[in-house]
């Protein structure tokens, strides 16, 4: 026992003696070499502890590799986003928040590793489908490193910095944008933290799973990080339908539109739209006129 040793490291002292598994001994040893005392007489017990872990993760990975994939293929939407975090953090609980999905979700310290395969769900925001996956615990034998490596976009779930400085340094091959969410459980935490996030430009939401407060935050975040526009269609006469958008690339034209709904574009008389690229309410345009986020288009046919 380390002398003045931190409360944390004895938790996770404690933790780590409970463990049952390679994987939950290696998180415990990680909360333990971040909480051992820094002092000059705590050096042999650092070096020591990081040894454990050393080899620990070695046998680990060797597990991993004997181990045959039984992934099964995971057919991509338009819109992919996967959440990825250590155990713990509340990914499973994200998931159910934001989908349909209905991943079962640990209740105690052991029975933390609840997914073992990526589980799928799908956001319905202002009528776009967003495909969501959760990823298994990133420390784990289950995760799979190419699901994250080929999303369009990563939801970085985090508990502390030391956690989200490993989390970046294991997903340093993903090409997809990025958000950082971490999940508020003490509202004294939230100032010091924001400030931290802004000083190093995290795209980031601070959330709060039991008031939902910033979801919807999280929700627009994670549709623009798709870099997609959303285009409503009504008919002469009629309000816009705004529960099913087009969605389309950006710079898209009317055009773009037009050859989604129409069959035949000789048949169009006139081209009407309101919203951020007109001019004024109801502007009559061409096919070749470049759209915004949130246009609404009226074709008027023959």
């Amino acid at each position: 026992m380390p002398i003045n040793a931190h409360p944390e490291f004895l938790e996770a002292e404690k933790i780590y003696l409970k463990a049952e598994t390679k994987e939950q001994k290696i998180i415990a040893l990680k909360k333990m070499i971040s909480h051992a005392p820094s002092h000059k007489g705590a050096e042999n017990l650092r070096a020591q502890l990081k040894r454990r872990l050393a080899k620990l993760k070695y046998a680990n990975e060797k597990e991993i590799k004997k181990t045959k994939s039984t992934k099964s293929g995971i057919k991509k939407e338009d819109m992919q986003a996967v959440i990825i975090g250590e155990t713990g953090v509340g990914k499973s609980r994200l998931l159910t928040t934001l989908t349909n999905a209905t991943p079962k979700i640990a209740e105690t310290l052991f029975e933390r590793y609840t997914t073992t395969k990526p589980e799928i769900g799908i956001m319905n925001y202002q009528g776009c489908q967003i495909q969501l996956i959760e990823n298994p615990a990133i420390e784990s034998k289950h995760y799979d490193k190419g699901l994250s490596n080929s999303a369009d976009t990563v939801i970085i779930l985090f508990a502390d910095f030391a956690q989200l400085e490993r989390i970046e340094k294991e997903i340093k091959n993903t090409k997809g944008k990025r958000i950082v969410v971490f999940i508020n459980k003490f509202p004294e935490q939230i100032r010091k933290l924001k400030a931290r996030l802004e000083s190093k430009k995290y795209n980031f939401v601070i959330l709060n799973l039991n008031t939902k407060e910033n979801l919807e935050e999280l929700k627009e975040k994670i549709f623009q990080s798709f870099d997609k526009i959303r285009i409503y269609t009504k008919e002469p006469g009629k309000p816009p339908d705004k529960k099913r958008p087009l969605v389309l690339k950006p710079n898209s034209t009317v055009k773009h539109v037009a050859n989604k709904i129409i069959r035949n574009l000789k048949n169009l008389k006139e081209i009407r739209i309101w919203g951020p690229s007109s001019k004024f309410s109801g502007q009559v345009v061409g096919l070749q006129h470049e759209l915004k986020d949130l246009d609404i288009v009226e074709f008027r046919t023959r």
